[in-house]
């Protein structure tokens, strides 16, 4: 075998090698495999993981935006006009959460910690100073009171005690008093004969600088789907405000953690002691922060829809008479029996005969949605907003006759947004980790890529091949190189010397075969 056949048949074997081991390794999906395992055994909440630290104490700035619904006519609307309010704010802290005494637990398969939080204002964040701004806003320590009291006797009492210390359906109270608390007179009034009874109320008191309980999650080592997930929360599996099974189920993680690897036609779970119930995200498009590809997760209508909208919410109901409609939740079980009900702001998805009992209500998609936006290789965070609305049910009551003049009405306080975004420090770390994923689950291509190269090589080499057989051919066929001429073959004399000198006839030459002369 000559040098060129053995180079083109090298080649071949290589290329057919390089190829056949590249798409199968493609098609086998091998490496991503290996690279997705790689990520399961990284991302765990155990000591000394990728992870557990930035869990225990978030590294990205997270702001708490609360934004006030301030009343311009509450007279006329005790006489039954529509309620007219003017949205204010934002008034913007600074959150500060970490996980505090955290330990390891049942054989370190799961871990226990409590989530606290505290808030620093942000003047520069905020449309004014909180401890100036006044806001006449519903008040809701009188209906909380006016809604618990049963029986003539405790109506009178009750009625009699807010008409002497002059507490009425609506308050004006700074944004200060009504986020961190502030003296109630008729709670204090009510408080000198029941101990049980606080005097102090606010929408966020005893909220700074604590937390809400103890949680115990799963750590994820032994499946990843579980990481971060919520196993118990203040001893319990379950929740006890509703009234079946699967609307008491705590589900999902608490907001802060996400499993690897998310795909799009799964549904995110998440469960939240502030709305004393799980609910759910689906996925709605693929978006970009700062460079890092990310899936956006948003509930969807059927989250706080009604009983008859979706019938998996008929749990909900705090009685069957009290089933609120579409876009609310009434969470009195877990607010001491108190009329709050919780919305996304300005009733987004929420039907729209609570947008128009309010004047001032405009819900606007970009402005009022909830999202998360998650990097689906990792599951981090990198951009999301928590959106929340606290407004209070309005009705008449009997036995209080401030309550006369009142129709039914979702009477809006003020919405919270809690937001955060991935910050350049993390995501220099996403997205190296990113390049690493990207890196190690296509190298099989290489292989492709090779094997591509090398099939170039095996054409051209074929190519040349021929066309040098092609030229060998032609030489070979057009004048042989051993090949003897006619003049070789043949001899040339005359005759005789008469046909030699004949003037008619011309010469006449004889053709004989020439013969050997050493013959």
């Amino acid at each position: 075998m000559t040098r060129r056949p053995c180079a083109i048949y090298a080649v071949g074997v290589t290329c057919a090698t390089l190829l056949v081991v590249g798409i199968a390794l493609v098609l086998g999906q091998v490496f991503v495999t290996l690279m997705h395992n790689r990520l399961k055994k990284e991302i765990v909440l155990v000591e000394g993981s990728r992870v557990f630290e930035s869990w225990k104490r978030p590294p990205p700035p997270v702001y708490m935006e609360y934004f006030f619904f301030n009343v311009t006519n509450p007279d006329e609307f005790l006489k039954g006009a529509k309620a007219k309010v003017n949205q204010v704010g934002p008034y913007t802290y600074r959150e500060y959460r970490y996980k505090d005494n955290v330990t390891m637990v049942k054989n370190g398969t799961m871990v226990s910690a409590y989530n606290t939080k505290s808030f620093v204002f942000m003047r520069e964040r905020s449309v004014g100073d909180p401890a100036v701004d006044n806001i006449t806003t519903v008040n809701i320590p009188a209906w909380a009171v006016m809604n618990k009291v049963k029986g003539f006797f405790q109506t009178t009492v009750v009625s009699f005690k807010m008409s002497s210390v002059g507490s009425g359906v609506f308050t004006t109270r700074t944004v200060d008093e009504l986020l961190w608390g502030y003296e109630d007179a008729l709670l204090n009034n009510l408080a000198q004969s029941n101990t049980e009874i606080d005097p102090i109320f606010g929408l966020m008191y005893k909220k700074n600088g604590t937390h809400s309980g103890e949680f115990i999650y799963h750590t994820g080592e032994q499946n990843y789907m579980d990481y971060g997930r919520v196993e118990t929360w203040k001893g319990q599996r379950a929740l006890t405000f509703w009234t079946t099974n699967q609307s008491n189920s705590i589900n999902g993680s608490d907001g802060s953690a996400f499993h690897p690897l998310l795909k799009k036609n799964e549904r995110i779970y998440i469960f939240t002691p502030d709305l004393c119930r799980s609910i759910y995200m689906e996925f709605e498009k693929v978006v970009d922060v700062k460079g890092i590809p990310a899936y956006r997760f948003t509930p969807p209508r059927s989250v706080l829809a009604s009983k008859e909208e979706n019938p998996a919410n008929e749990g909900f109901c705090v009685t069957p008479e009290q089933c609120l409609g579409t876009g609310l939740l009434k969470v009195s079980p877990c607010r001491n029996g108190a009329p709050v009900v919780a919305s996304f702001p300005h009733f987004y998805l929420g039907d729209t005969k609570y947008v128009a009992a309010i004047e001032g209500m405009s819900p606007e998609r970009e402005h009022h949605q909830t999202y998360l936006d998650l990097n689906p290789t990792t599951g981090v965070i990198v951009r999301a907003n928590k959106r929340a609305q606290v407004n209070v049910l309005i009705n008449r009551i009997t036995g209080f006759p401030i309550t006369r003049g009142l129709n039914e009405t979702i009477f809006p306080v003020m919405f919270i947004n809690e937001s955060v975004v991935i910050d350049d420090a993390s995501v220099a770390r996403v997205q190296k980790l990113l390049l690493i994923v990207t890196l190690v689950s296509h190298f099989p291509l290489i292989f492709v890529g090779l094997g591509a190269i090398m099939l170039v090589v095996l054409i051209i080499l074929l190519l040349r091949a021929r066309k040098q057989k092609n030229e060998v051919k032609q030489i070979v066929f057009t004048k042989p190189v051993y090949a003897t001429t006619a003049e070789d073959d043949t001899s040339y004399s005359p005759v005789s010397d008469k046909e030699k000198d004949d003037p008619q006839n011309g010469t006449y030459i004889g053709l004989t075969p020439t013969t050997d002369q050493q013959a």
